[in-house]
């Protein structure tokens, strides 16, 4: 059977779940009907979600919650978090309440610099290429005026150019890097912009470059290309408190102070721990990015490029014990907006937007930061105290209840019988069929 398909896009989305369902869903009456169930019934917010991508058939569903009792440098915080797994937004919650209790979270932005690069070849005489920047550079700059025009006027734009030479890497490969403040955009857009139009620049006075016609040799864009890997926009957060605040019914303070830091070292020497301890944050950041419409695929890479820096994969958090205080922090490159693209346009990230009570981008930096850094406590303190796999799987029971098909009324009762006994796929099943039976 040919199942290509040609003028897909032009279709309507009734004609694209038919094709879809002819070709490749035995035109499955069920299939269709879930695709159709997950429409909205307001029909302009169903047109809204079904223009922000091509060849939309519905929509996927993620949970939209909240983790209150953020104190966040001593403002109190209610957190937006879309996410689909279990016990991400509860840990994320005890976190927060245990240092509501010890102070609350300090953050800080540290800088707030982008960048963005214009790629080329030249295989002719360094120095000429170097003279010929040199000489080229205002105009590069003054080239994106009309492009940079309303971001200057906020405080913005493009602050600086320089030259890149990595022809001893790679042959002939040299680049242009540019670096922009986007204030409260996320800038992605404004930064390719700008780059495209002095890589236009720099290659049409190029041809008018005096050595280059002696050596018929000219520089040749290969892509200009905004960088999600963003060291220079870094934001911290920390929690500290007196060793002895860290004790607990569960725990003595100094004992598990020094497991924590110790966890903390292991992920830091550790790749294989590292990736899941940092896995183990990004739950909580991009839980906050998704929720205020931002690209969390971006925040991911950067982050992971930033916790690879030092040539070795390692921990994101920072833990020390110093003259009996216990110190937690984090640092992260966050390039993110609270304007343009999904964030004025999806009700739901404007209302997490309200619900944050509208932060400014520096704001959002920190506020994310607090969630990587909480997720990460909640983590390592369940690891090195009752283990993961308890508060997780106590979680995790209402989606093994549902995969089972259980009554409301098995669900109450599953629900009071695991207070006290541990969670598994195996113990749900055999606790049902007793309680069945």
């Amino acid at each position: 059977m040919n199942r290509a398909v040609s003028g897909f896009s032009k279709k309507s989305k009734t004609e694209k779940i038919e094709w879809l369902a002819a070709n490749f869903l035995q035109n499955s009456p069920d299939s269709i009907k879930i695709l159709e169930s997950y429409w909205n019934e307001d029909a302009s917010l169903q047109q809204l979600h079904d223009d922000f991508i091509e060849n939309t058939l519905s929509n996927y569903y993620l949970p939209f919650g909240i983790a209150p009792n953020f104190l966040i440098n001593g403002e109190m915080r209610v957190l937006p978090m879309v996410t689909e797994e279990s016990s991400v937004v509860a840990a994320a919650s005890n976190a927060a309440k245990f240092w509501m209790e010890r102070g609350g979270f300090k953050a800080e932005v540290v800088s707030t610099e982008k960048n963005g690069q214009i790629h080329f070849n030249f295989f002719g005489k360094e120095k000429d290429i170097e003279d010929f920047f040199e000489a080229i550079k205002p105009k590069l700059r003054t080239s994106i005026q009309s492009i940079e025009k309303n971001m200057k006027a906020r405080g913005g734009g493009l602050l600086e150019l320089s030259l890149v030479d990595k022809s001893n890497i790679l042959d002939g490969y040299f680049y242009i890097h540019a670096t922009f403040e986007t204030l409260d955009a996320m800038g992605a857009n404004f930064i390719n912009s700008c780059l495209e139009q002095i890589a236009q620049t720099f290659e049409e006075e190029a041809k008018n470059f005096e050595p280059f016609k002696q050596a018929a040799t000219y520089p040749e864009v290969v892509m200009s290309i905004l960088s999600n890997y963003v060291p220079e926009c870094l934001v911290r957060a920390t929690v500290s408190c007196k060793v002895d605040e860290l004790t607990t019914k569960q725990h003595e303070g100094r004992y598990f102070a020094e497991k924590f830091v110790r966890a903390i070292e292991i992920a830091k020497t550790e790749t294989r721990r590292a990736v899941t301890h940092n896995k183990g944050i990004m739950n909580g950041v991009d839980a906050v990015v998704l929720a205020t419409g931002n690209d969390f695929r971006a925040v991911e890479a950067g982050v992971h490029a930033y916790a690879s820096r030092n040539s070795y994969y390692g921990s994101l958090t920072h833990a020390k014990i110093e003259n009996d205080v216990f110190t937690f922090w984090i640092e992260l490159p966050l390039a993110i907006g609270t304007v343009g693209g999904l964030t004025s346009l999806h009700p739901l990230t404007k209302l997490a937007f309200e619900i944050l009570q509208k932060p400014n981008a520096k704001q959002l930096m920190q506020i994310i930061a607090v969630a990587g850094l909480a997720q990460n406590f909640a983590a390592i303190r369940s690891l090195v105290t009752t283990g993961i796999q308890k508060g997780h799987m106590k979680m995790h029971l209402m989606n093994i209840l549902n995969q089972l098909n259980a009554t409301k009324a098995e669900k109450e009762k599953a629900i009071e019988h695991f207070k006290e006994n541990a969670v598994s796929f195996s113990a749900v099943v055999g606790f049902l069929e007793k309680i069945r039976d």
